[in-house]
């Protein structure tokens, strides 16, 4: 099916736009996905017959199974024979899956879910500062500052200035040494990237984030473990003051 025009509604009652071409049954489940972070599929709600909502999306049985499939492993949904395929409470939810964290801030996340996101890199983040300052190799420290210097030359209205500040942060991650903590970061990752971006998008004149970033970056190399924790805590205040102010526009 094609042609379909932007405001029109399946049969759950969600409006959408022409579902992209290639990996159709990935786009799909970022559709339902978002609308169900977001709300417009609340929890508790079952969805259509399959064949209904495959023709009303415009896709094939196949397709809408996967789609399922995928949003089924990530706990959003779950399905059983003849109850059919209804969305599940939160507290199933893998939330720190970076797909799940992803589609949560594209649609409009609340302040209780901004308040737990910067709560975990509270809790996370300045630790694996203290870890990097006492474990973090020169090489690292090198990469670090060659990421710092991109991010300030390409800013972080660009999408390179952001690659850049997610790979400071990935690099201060891995030098903690730390493979547990470590496993946090790609969740980490997301939650920077997606609510970097969403300030950039809302914000007239953001503020600048690099004399933060350099002071972490400097307690890091002179290898003051204390302070880098406390440069970190510092940088995801700024961050969260940031947001708040972006939501408020």
């Amino acid at each position: 099916m094609t042609g379909m025009d932007e405001d029109r509604q399946d049969k759950d009652g969600a409006a959408f736009a022409p579902l992209a071409t290639g990996r159709l049954h990935h786009a799909v489940a970022q559709r339902l996905g978002t609308q169900i972070a977001g709300g417009v599929l609340p929890v508790g709600h079952v969805f259509a017959a399959e064949v209904d909502h495959a023709e009303s999306l415009g896709v094939s049985r196949s397709v809408l199974r996967e789609a399922f499939r995928i949003l089924t492993a990530k706990g959003l949904v779950s399905s059983r024979p003849k109850a059919g395929t209804r969305v599940n409470e939160r507290r199933k939810w893998s939330m720190l899956d970076p797909d799940v964290l992803a589609w949560q801030i594209q649609s409009e996340p609340s302040d209780a879910f901004l308040r737990d996101l910067f709560e975990l890199r509270m809790m996370v983040e300045p630790q694996a500062a203290e870890m990097a300052a006492q474990r973090r190799s020169d090489e690292q420290l090198a990469d670090m500052a060659n990421a710092l210097d991109a991010m300030e030359r390409y800013t972080l209205a660009t999408e390179k200035g952001r690659a850049a500040d997610q790979r400071f942060h990935g690099l201060l991650m891995e030098a903690a040494q730390n493979e547990l903590l470590y496993g946090l970061s790609s969740s980490i990752m997301s939650a920077i990237a997606w609510t970097t971006a969403a300030k950039q998008r809302v914000q007239e004149a953001p503020r600048d984030p690099m004399p933060e970033h350099r002071a972490l970056y400097r307690e890091i190399e002179a290898r003051n473990p204390r302070q880098a924790q406390k440069a970190m805590r510092v940088l995801i205040e700024l961050a969260l003051a940031d947001m708040e102010v972006a939501l408020r526009r």
